[in-house]
Protein backbone atom coordinates (compact mmCIF):
# COMPACT_ATOMS: atom_id res chain seq x y z
CA UNK A 1 0.00 0.00 0.00
CA UNK A 2 2.86 2.38 0.85
CA UNK A 3 4.64 1.52 -2.40
CA UNK A 4 1.42 2.04 -4.38
CA UNK A 5 0.81 5.39 -2.73
CA UNK A 6 4.39 6.45 -3.40
CA UNK A 7 3.96 5.50 -7.05
CA UNK A 8 0.81 7.61 -7.33
CA UNK A 9 2.55 10.62 -5.77
CA UNK A 10 5.50 10.21 -8.15
CA UNK A 11 3.19 10.03 -11.15
CA UNK A 12 1.34 13.15 -9.97
CA UNK A 13 4.64 14.98 -9.53
CA UNK A 14 5.74 14.05 -13.06
CA UNK A 15 2.40 15.24 -14.44
CA UNK A 16 2.71 18.58 -12.61
CA UNK A 17 6.24 19.04 -14.00
CA UNK A 18 4.95 18.48 -17.54
CA UNK A 19 2.16 21.00 -17.01
CA UNK A 20 4.65 23.54 -15.65
CA UNK A 21 6.97 23.03 -18.65
CA UNK A 22 4.04 23.72 -20.98
CA UNK A 23 3.08 26.88 -19.07
CA UNK A 24 -0.27 25.46 -17.97
CA UNK A 25 0.22 26.04 -14.23
CA UNK A 26 -0.44 29.37 -12.56
CA UNK A 27 1.34 30.48 -9.42
CA UNK A 28 -0.48 30.33 -6.09
CA UNK A 29 -1.52 33.51 -4.32
CA UNK A 30 1.20 34.32 -1.77
CA UNK A 31 0.76 37.70 -0.06
CA UNK A 32 3.72 40.05 0.51
CA UNK A 33 5.49 39.87 3.86
CA UNK A 34 3.89 43.02 5.30
CA UNK A 35 0.41 41.80 4.37
CA UNK A 36 1.18 38.36 5.82
CA UNK A 37 2.18 39.97 9.14
CA UNK A 38 -0.99 42.11 9.23
CA UNK A 39 -3.04 39.02 8.39
CA UNK A 40 -1.68 37.20 11.44
CA UNK A 41 -2.65 40.12 13.67
CA UNK A 42 -6.15 40.44 12.17
CA UNK A 43 -6.90 36.72 12.36
CA UNK A 44 -5.83 36.59 16.00
CA UNK A 45 -8.05 39.60 16.70
CA UNK A 46 -10.98 37.73 15.13
CA UNK A 47 -10.32 34.71 17.38
CA UNK A 48 -10.14 36.87 20.50
CA UNK A 49 -13.36 38.64 19.49
CA UNK A 50 -15.05 35.22 19.19
CA UNK A 51 -13.77 34.34 22.66
CA UNK A 52 -15.31 37.57 23.97
CA UNK A 53 -18.68 36.62 22.47
CA UNK A 54 -18.43 33.19 24.10
CA UNK A 55 -17.53 34.72 27.47
CA UNK A 56 -20.53 37.06 27.29
CA UNK A 57 -22.72 34.03 26.58
CA UNK A 58 -21.29 32.29 29.69
CA UNK A 59 -22.04 35.38 31.76
CA UNK A 60 -25.60 35.31 30.44
CA UNK A 61 -25.94 31.66 31.45
CA UNK A 62 -24.92 32.49 35.04
CA UNK A 63 -27.47 35.30 35.19
CA UNK A 64 -30.15 33.02 33.75
CA UNK A 65 -29.35 30.41 36.40
CA UNK A 66 -29.87 33.11 39.02
CA UNK A 67 -33.24 34.07 37.54
CA UNK A 68 -31.94 37.42 36.23
CA UNK A 69 -33.51 38.07 32.81
CA UNK A 70 -31.74 41.23 31.64
CA UNK A 71 -31.42 39.96 28.08
CA UNK A 72 -35.19 39.39 27.87
CA UNK A 73 -35.65 43.18 28.08
CA UNK A 74 -32.34 44.58 26.81
CA UNK A 75 -30.90 43.49 23.45
CA UNK A 76 -27.69 42.41 25.18
CA UNK A 77 -26.17 42.11 28.64
CA UNK A 78 -22.95 43.61 27.26
CA UNK A 79 -24.39 47.15 27.14
CA UNK A 80 -23.41 49.85 29.64
CA UNK A 81 -26.75 49.39 31.41
CA UNK A 82 -26.30 45.62 31.62
CA UNK A 83 -22.75 46.03 32.94
CA UNK A 84 -23.86 48.50 35.62
CA UNK A 85 -26.67 46.20 36.80
CA UNK A 86 -24.38 43.16 36.89
CA UNK A 87 -21.76 45.07 38.87
CA UNK A 88 -24.44 46.14 41.37
CA UNK A 89 -25.60 42.54 41.75
CA UNK A 90 -22.02 41.47 42.48
CA UNK A 91 -21.71 44.25 45.08
CA UNK A 92 -24.74 42.90 46.95
CA UNK A 93 -27.75 44.84 45.61
CA UNK A 94 -30.73 42.54 45.12
CA UNK A 95 -33.75 44.89 44.82
CA UNK A 96 -35.13 44.90 41.29
CA UNK A 97 -36.42 48.51 41.23
CA UNK A 98 -33.09 49.83 42.55
CA UNK A 99 -31.15 47.85 39.95
CA UNK A 100 -33.50 49.00 37.17
CA UNK A 101 -32.71 52.65 38.00
CA UNK A 102 -29.16 52.01 36.77
CA UNK A 103 -30.48 51.84 33.19
CA UNK A 104 -29.03 54.42 30.82
CA UNK A 105 -30.27 56.12 27.67
CA UNK A 106 -33.12 54.42 25.81
CA UNK A 107 -33.16 51.62 28.38
CA UNK A 108 -34.77 53.95 30.92
CA UNK A 109 -38.06 53.62 29.05
CA UNK A 110 -38.02 49.92 30.03
CA UNK A 111 -37.52 50.41 33.79
CA UNK A 112 -40.84 48.75 34.79
CA UNK A 113 -39.99 45.61 32.80
CA UNK A 114 -36.41 45.65 34.08
CA UNK A 115 -37.63 45.80 37.68
CA UNK A 116 -39.38 42.45 37.21
CA UNK A 117 -36.58 40.94 35.14
CA UNK A 118 -34.03 41.72 37.86
CA UNK A 119 -35.91 39.95 40.66
CA UNK A 120 -34.18 36.59 41.05
CA UNK A 121 -32.20 34.33 43.36
CA UNK A 122 -28.73 35.77 42.85
CA UNK A 123 -26.37 34.17 45.35
CA UNK A 124 -22.73 34.44 46.43
CA UNK A 125 -21.50 31.81 43.97
CA UNK A 126 -23.30 33.68 41.16
CA UNK A 127 -21.46 36.84 42.23
CA UNK A 128 -18.11 35.02 42.09
CA UNK A 129 -18.77 33.57 38.64
CA UNK A 130 -20.00 36.91 37.26
CA UNK A 131 -16.93 38.69 38.64
CA UNK A 132 -14.61 36.19 36.95
CA UNK A 133 -16.49 36.44 33.64
CA UNK A 134 -16.43 40.25 33.70
CA UNK A 135 -12.72 40.30 34.48
CA UNK A 136 -12.07 37.91 31.60
CA UNK A 137 -14.19 40.07 29.26
CA UNK A 138 -12.19 43.14 30.31
CA UNK A 139 -8.95 41.28 29.60
CA UNK A 140 -10.17 40.18 26.15
CA UNK A 141 -11.28 43.71 25.31
CA UNK A 142 -7.83 45.02 26.29
CA UNK A 143 -6.22 42.42 23.99
CA UNK A 144 -8.56 43.41 21.15
CA UNK A 145 -7.72 47.09 21.65
CA UNK A 146 -4.00 46.31 21.58
CA UNK A 147 -4.32 44.24 18.42
CA UNK A 148 -6.40 46.95 16.72
CA UNK A 149 -3.76 49.55 17.57
CA UNK A 150 -1.08 47.31 16.05
CA UNK A 151 -3.25 46.70 12.98
CA UNK A 152 -3.79 50.44 12.57
CA UNK A 153 -0.03 51.00 12.54
CA UNK A 154 0.44 48.20 9.98
CA UNK A 155 -2.24 49.71 7.71
CA UNK A 156 -0.45 53.06 7.36
CA UNK A 157 1.05 52.14 3.93
CA UNK A 158 -2.43 51.04 2.75
CA UNK A 159 -4.49 53.83 4.31
CA UNK A 160 -5.71 55.21 0.95
CA UNK A 161 -6.95 51.80 -0.22
CA UNK A 162 -8.53 51.08 3.15
CA UNK A 163 -10.43 54.38 3.14
CA UNK A 164 -11.63 53.73 -0.41
CA UNK A 165 -12.68 50.24 0.58
CA UNK A 166 -14.64 51.57 3.56
CA UNK A 167 -16.92 53.52 1.19
CA UNK A 168 -18.70 50.26 0.38
CA UNK A 169 -21.89 49.65 2.43
CA UNK A 170 -21.52 47.48 5.51
CA UNK A 171 -17.71 47.74 5.57
CA UNK A 172 -16.04 49.75 8.32
CA UNK A 173 -12.40 50.57 8.93
CA UNK A 174 -11.60 47.32 10.75
CA UNK A 175 -13.40 45.17 8.18
CA UNK A 176 -11.66 47.04 5.35
CA UNK A 177 -8.30 46.34 6.98
CA UNK A 178 -9.28 42.68 7.34
CA UNK A 179 -10.12 42.34 3.64
CA UNK A 180 -6.82 43.98 2.67
CA UNK A 181 -5.02 41.53 4.98
CA UNK A 182 -6.58 38.63 3.06
CA UNK A 183 -6.36 39.83 -0.58
CA UNK A 184 -3.76 42.66 -0.42
CA UNK A 185 -4.40 46.29 -1.39
CA UNK A 186 -4.09 45.51 -5.11
CA UNK A 187 -5.99 42.27 -5.79
CA UNK A 188 -5.99 42.88 -9.57
CA UNK A 189 -2.30 41.89 -9.58
CA UNK A 190 -3.17 38.40 -8.37
CA UNK A 191 -6.77 37.93 -9.60
CA UNK A 192 -7.44 38.83 -13.22
CA UNK A 193 -11.14 39.56 -12.69
CA UNK A 194 -13.63 39.99 -9.87
CA UNK A 195 -15.00 36.54 -10.77
CA UNK A 196 -11.58 34.98 -10.11
CA UNK A 197 -11.45 36.63 -6.70
CA UNK A 198 -15.01 35.54 -5.85
CA UNK A 199 -14.14 31.97 -6.84
CA UNK A 200 -10.95 31.98 -4.75
CA UNK A 201 -12.90 33.35 -1.78
CA UNK A 202 -15.51 30.62 -2.14
CA UNK A 203 -18.51 32.93 -2.51
CA UNK A 204 -19.65 31.92 -5.99
CA UNK A 205 -21.88 28.95 -6.90
CA UNK A 206 -20.21 25.68 -7.76
CA UNK A 207 -20.22 24.46 -11.37
CA UNK A 208 -20.77 20.72 -11.25
CA UNK A 209 -21.98 19.62 -14.67
CA UNK A 210 -21.72 16.15 -16.16
CA UNK A 211 -23.19 14.71 -19.34
CA UNK A 212 -25.10 17.91 -19.98
CA UNK A 213 -26.78 17.82 -16.57
CA UNK A 214 -26.18 20.40 -13.88
CA UNK A 215 -25.77 18.84 -10.45
CA UNK A 216 -25.25 20.44 -7.04
CA UNK A 217 -24.37 24.16 -7.15
CA UNK A 218 -22.83 24.06 -3.68
CA UNK A 219 -20.06 26.61 -3.42
CA UNK A 220 -16.46 25.54 -2.84
CA UNK A 221 -14.61 25.99 0.46
CA UNK A 222 -12.40 28.98 -0.35
CA UNK A 223 -10.94 31.37 2.21
CA UNK A 224 -13.05 30.79 5.35
CA UNK A 225 -11.62 33.85 7.12
CA UNK A 226 -12.65 36.19 4.31
CA UNK A 227 -15.99 34.43 3.88
CA UNK A 228 -17.05 34.97 7.50
CA UNK A 229 -15.89 38.60 7.42
CA UNK A 230 -17.83 39.38 4.24
CA UNK A 231 -20.97 37.63 5.49
CA UNK A 232 -20.80 39.77 8.64
CA UNK A 233 -20.42 42.89 6.46
CA UNK A 234 -23.32 41.72 4.27
CA UNK A 235 -25.66 41.49 7.28
CA UNK A 236 -24.66 45.05 8.16
CA UNK A 237 -25.19 46.27 4.58
CA UNK A 238 -28.74 44.91 4.21
CA UNK A 239 -29.90 46.91 7.22
CA UNK A 240 -29.66 50.11 5.18
CA UNK A 241 -31.63 51.09 2.09
CA UNK A 242 -29.72 50.71 -1.15
CA UNK A 243 -28.77 48.31 -3.91
CA UNK A 244 -27.52 45.55 -1.60
CA UNK A 245 -30.70 45.56 0.48
CA UNK A 246 -32.77 45.31 -2.72
CA UNK A 247 -30.55 42.45 -3.89
CA UNK A 248 -31.07 40.65 -0.58
CA UNK A 249 -34.86 41.13 -0.69
CA UNK A 250 -35.02 39.93 -4.29
CA UNK A 251 -33.26 36.65 -3.51
CA UNK A 252 -35.04 36.03 -0.21
CA UNK A 253 -38.37 36.20 -2.05
CA UNK A 254 -36.97 34.04 -4.84
CA UNK A 255 -36.04 31.23 -2.42
CA UNK A 256 -39.04 31.13 -0.12
CA UNK A 257 -39.63 34.46 1.63
CA UNK A 258 -38.65 35.87 5.01
CA UNK A 259 -40.17 32.98 6.95
CA UNK A 260 -37.51 30.68 5.53
CA UNK A 261 -34.16 30.75 7.33
CA UNK A 262 -32.64 28.86 4.41
CA UNK A 263 -33.75 31.61 2.02
CA UNK A 264 -32.15 34.26 4.24
CA UNK A 265 -28.87 32.35 4.49
CA UNK A 266 -28.68 31.77 0.74
CA UNK A 267 -29.56 35.40 0.02
CA UNK A 268 -26.88 36.77 2.37
CA UNK A 269 -24.27 34.71 0.50
CA UNK A 270 -25.42 36.44 -2.70
CA UNK A 271 -24.89 39.81 -0.99
CA UNK A 272 -21.46 38.74 0.26
CA UNK A 273 -20.58 37.73 -3.31
CA UNK A 274 -21.68 41.17 -4.51
CA UNK A 275 -19.49 42.76 -1.83
CA UNK A 276 -16.33 40.94 -2.91
CA UNK A 277 -17.02 42.00 -6.51
CA UNK A 278 -17.45 45.60 -5.32
CA UNK A 279 -14.20 45.35 -3.35
CA UNK A 280 -12.26 44.12 -6.40
CA UNK A 281 -13.55 46.99 -8.55
CA UNK A 282 -12.88 49.62 -5.86
CA UNK A 283 -9.29 48.49 -5.34
CA UNK A 284 -8.65 47.84 -9.04
CA UNK A 285 -9.93 51.22 -10.23
CA UNK A 286 -9.05 53.37 -7.22
CA UNK A 287 -12.54 54.88 -7.24
CA UNK A 288 -14.98 54.95 -4.27
CA UNK A 289 -18.19 52.96 -4.26
CA UNK A 290 -21.09 54.44 -6.23
CA UNK A 291 -24.52 53.54 -4.88
CA UNK A 292 -26.79 52.08 -7.58
CA UNK A 293 -29.91 52.87 -5.58
CA UNK A 294 -32.70 50.85 -3.99
CA UNK A 295 -34.71 51.08 -7.23
CA UNK A 296 -31.93 49.57 -9.37
CA UNK A 297 -33.87 46.44 -10.31
CA UNK A 298 -37.13 48.34 -10.78
CA UNK A 299 -35.49 50.71 -13.27
CA UNK A 300 -34.26 47.76 -15.33
CA UNK A 301 -37.73 46.27 -15.77
CA UNK A 302 -39.51 46.45 -19.11
CA UNK A 303 -42.88 48.06 -18.19
CA UNK A 304 -44.85 46.21 -20.87
CA UNK A 305 -43.34 42.85 -20.03
CA UNK A 306 -43.90 43.37 -16.29
CA UNK A 307 -47.51 44.40 -16.97
CA UNK A 308 -48.14 41.21 -18.95
CA UNK A 309 -46.55 39.13 -16.19
CA UNK A 310 -48.71 40.65 -13.46
CA UNK A 311 -51.88 40.31 -15.54
CA UNK A 312 -51.13 36.64 -16.22
CA UNK A 313 -50.53 36.07 -12.51
CA UNK A 314 -53.83 37.71 -11.53
CA UNK A 315 -55.75 35.77 -14.19
CA UNK A 316 -54.18 32.52 -12.95
CA UNK A 317 -55.65 33.35 -9.54
CA UNK A 318 -59.12 33.67 -11.06
CA UNK A 319 -59.36 37.45 -11.50
CA UNK A 320 -60.48 39.39 -14.53
CA UNK A 321 -58.18 42.31 -15.25
CA UNK A 322 -59.12 45.55 -16.97
CA UNK A 323 -56.47 48.21 -17.46
CA UNK A 324 -57.21 51.91 -17.36
CA UNK A 325 -54.45 54.44 -18.16
CA UNK A 326 -53.37 56.55 -15.19
CA UNK A 327 -54.12 60.27 -15.28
Amino acid sequence: MIISKFGEDLADAEWLVQLLECGLLKGSFIPPAEIKAARDVFRYRAKVAQQRVSEIARLGSVLQDAGIKIDSVAWSIATKSGRAMTEALIDGERRGPVLAELAKGKMRSKIPDLSMALEGRFGDHHALMCRLHLDHIDHLEAVIARLEAQLEAMMIPFRVQRDLHATAPGIGQIAAAGVICEITASPAEFFATAAHLASWTGLCPGNHESAGKRHSGRRRHGNEHLQSLLVECAWSAVRHDGYLKSLYHRHVMKWGGYRSQTAKKKAIIVVAHALIVIVWHILATGKPYEELGADYFTRRLDPERETRRLIAKLEALGHSVTLNPAA
